[in-house]
């Protein structure tokens, strides 16, 4: 069930937040659904799986001040994820919300899904064979290098795909080979689903985006991450083509199995949560739709509430 595509004034707003991650986004969420009288909608695709709790940063039940939380949890590790179905179960939850007069707050670092669930986006086709023969090759060669072939015939996509996200790159080349145009065009396009929509981005200088990522994955270790992603890996972490690939369990996994120290799988913790933050920038600072805040601006939450006030 897709949002309407036209709702009338006096329908709730949807507001997303956006940013990179450790900017700030969960605190800002809470105080905007306090607000607003609105209601937590995650859209980042890790904090959907159950028991990834430490490692994507999901926000205690203690510490959601009330507010409840919509889409997370949903899946076991060994099950994988697609943008698709998020979508769909995403725009249910936002017009149930908004059927109960409640705000739809959505926040999570993904792009893809929140851009997926706000625009206009019609999914490619899949083929089986053809993303078999993928798959092969991805078991073959390894990620990296068939992200290097992916570079070559659409580069706008490879450059928004991690290196190490084997799933993501299978599905990109299947894309283009079976629709002869690059993925990057398969993508939404910025035009919203709701008129009444409105993007508030948190914004941060990268020194201290820096700081604050090497500080929440410091306070990760802390906090028993290694401990959770022996736990997951005894429930089939391994085995799950989305929940393995997310940034620090793949890590930690490795240095379960003896090939890297603490320190190094700490340390590439940071090293790839940074690199993922750079990308997301680069995907939502070519999206003139969002209206930034500073992210320690005192007066953060009225000049977000502003954005949504302009809807009228």
């Amino acid at each position: 069930m897709d949002v309407p595509p036209t709702a009338p004034l006096g329908v709730p707003p949807v507001v997303a937040l956006v940013g990179p991650t450790a900017a700030g986004k969960t605190a800002l969420s809470l105080d905007l659904a306090e607000r607003l009288g609105g209601e937590v909608v995650n859209t980042d695709a890790m904090q959907v799986y159950r028991g990834m709790d430490v490692g994507t940063a999901k926000l205690p039940l203690d510490e959601r001040r009330g507010v409840p939380h919509h889409l997370l949890d949903l899946m076991d590790v060994t099950e994988p994820a697609s943008v698709a179905e998020f979508q769909s179960l995403a725009r249910a939850t936002i017009a149930a919300l908004r059927e109960r007069d409640v705000v739809p707050v959505l926040v999570g670092g993904s792009a893809l899904y929140t851009r997926a669930v706000l625009d206009r986006f019609e999914f490619p086709g899949t083929d089986e064979a053809v993303r078999a023969r993928f798959e092969a090759e991805l078991e073959r060669v390894g990620a990296p290098a068939l992200h290097a072939r992916l570079a070559e015939v659409d580069p706008e996509a490879a450059a928004g795909i991690l290196p190490e996200n084997g799933r993501r790159v299978v599905r990109a080349l299947e894309v283009v080979e079976i629709t002869g145009r690059p993925f990057s065009a398969s993508l939404p396009e910025q035009a919203y689903v709701d008129p009444r929509t409105v993007q508030v981005g948190v914004e941060i200088d990268r020194p201290t985006l820096d700081a604050r990522i090497a500080q929440r994955v410091e306070e990760m270790f802390v906090d028993g991450f290694v401990a959770e992603v022996e736990r997951l890996l005894g429930a089939g972490l391994a085995e799950g083509r989305t929940a393995s690939m997310a940034i620090g369990y793949r890590e930690v996994a490795a240095h379960l199995a003896g090939d890297l120290t603490l320190e190094e799988a700490r340390e590439r913790t940071v090293v790839a949560t940074r690199r993922f933050a750079r990308r997301q920038l680069s995907w939502w600072r070519r999206d003139p739709r969002i209206t930034w805040v500073p992210y320690d601006a005192a007066d953060r939450v009225e000049r977000a509430l502003d954005a949504v006030r302009a809807l009228g």
